[in-house]
């Protein structure tokens, strides 16, 4: 295994943890905000899982990218992931204040 693909085997890694970890946060948000969510809950939640389904689908199409397409598609994956840890953040916390105040 030369050093590249040794290098994108690391992040196809990482990232599927990380998928793992958003898909986790995503079902526990959804579990504690069950039957307290407004429609407008339930549909960013819907966004949330569809985020994390796209970022799935890209993680799958790097393993048979080539090198210059490899390169772009970890740099729009990093981006994208950035985006939903921050509204998984968000979110989780808006629902976990809301649980508190209910």
């Amino acid at each position: 295994m030369d050093g590249q693909s040794a290098t994108m085997k690391a992040f196809e890694e990482k990232l599927s943890a990380q998928l793992q970890e958003a898909k986790s946060q995503i079902d526990g948000i959804e579990a504690r905000a069950k039957g307290k969510l407004a429609q407008a809950e339930i549909d960013a939640i819907n966004g949330l899982k569809t985020q994390r389904q796209e970022i799935d689908k890209k993680r799958q199409d790097l393993k048979t990218s080539g090198e210059a397409k490899a390169a772009q598609l970890k740099s729009e994956i990093e981006a994208e992931m950035a985006k939903l840890k921050t509204s998984l953040d968000q979110f989780g916390t808006k629902v976990k204040s809301q649980s508190a105040t209910k």
